[in-house]
């Protein structure tokens, strides 16, 4: 992993602005999408795509790569976005989200792009998956880990759960499930819906070693990340605590944005302030 840097920092905190400004532009092209989660995620995608992970978007099915699975789906255009910052494929064809026959569908396909290890739709199921692969890497004696992003809410899903009692059991410490904590779901806080808390401690139960962060400060993030990966002879879990709608003030905290899109006239106000944002970024640094 290379050293977080002052420069290497002000690099990731302005890509990840980029990767919201490419989400606003993508959903305003697409009429339809989520915001909310999307926008909150930026920092960790930017941070595993640009710091993290072992990957090389020239040759996507590399043997030896990292594997990253979205078990969210719902979110992925926070995950195109940062692809195509990373090189993956042209910053423009992000304006083809949701669009016929494009390669961005509204949930991420493996058959339609190579570099997405799974098709994820139903929540729930990634980090089930996430395990079974972790579990042929040990078998098979490879280097690469697995690394799955799960909202908060799909921990009320049962095969989420099945899997945490899984991935200790085989000691696959070559696992890291990165939790967005952001206590919304599309009707409402978690805690009023289906209450996760204590989630941390749920994790300890089944013998999980548990990081907790602010997953909008990409220094704190990319720090804890790294401390986990130190952990031998367990699975770990980063309960990444998010805003979401990061980076755009009318959206911040508000859960009626959890599944839609903005129109022409909230993009642009959005964009504005997420331009405001880079520039300061960049005068900050220096």
């Amino acid at each position: 992993m290379p050293t977080l840097t002052e420069d290497r920092l002000k690099f990731l905190q302005e890509r990840a602005n980029l990767t919201r400004q490419g989400i606003i532009r993508s959903l305003l092209s697409a009429g339809s999408g989520h915001s909310a989660g999307s926008l909150d995620m930026a920092d960790v995608f930017v941070a595993l795509y640009h710091h993290v992970l072992r990957h090389d978007p020239r040759n996507p099915t590399w043997e030896d790569r990292d594997r990253l699975l979205l078990s969210c789906g719902h979110i992925a255009p926070v995950r195109y976005s940062a692809m195509a910052y990373a090189d993956y494929f042209p910053v423009e064809e992000l304006l083809t989200l949701r669009k016929f026959g494009t390669r961005l569908q509204g949930h991420p396909e493996r058959v339609r792009m190579e570099a997405l290890e799974t098709t994820s739709g139903p929540l729930g199921e990634g980090l089930a998956q996430g395990t079974g692969m972790a579990l042929a890497a040990k078998m098979d004696k490879k280097g690469w880990r697995v690394y799955v992003v799960t909202s908060d809410a799909e921990h009320q899903c049962g095969l989420h759960m099945e899997a945490m009692m899984t991935a200790p059991k085989f000691g696959l410490d070559n696992l890291m499930c990165i939790v967005d904590r952001n206590f919304i779901q599309i009707d409402g806080s978690t805690e009023e819906i289906m209450p996760l808390e204590p989630l941390a401690d749920k994790y300890r139960a089944f013998n999980w070693e548990v990081f907790e962060c602010d997953g909008n400060d990409m220094a704190a993030l990319i720090e804890t990340i790294e401390r986990a990966k130190e952990t031998t002879g367990k699975p770990q879990v980063i309960i990444a605590n998010t805003v979401p709608g990061k980076g755009v003030s009318f959206m911040e905290g508000d859960y009626t944005w959890h599944g839609k899109p903005p129109n022409k006239e909230q993009a642009d106000t959005a964009l504005r302030e997420l331009e405001a944002q880079r520039e300061r970024i960049l005068s900050f640094h220096g």
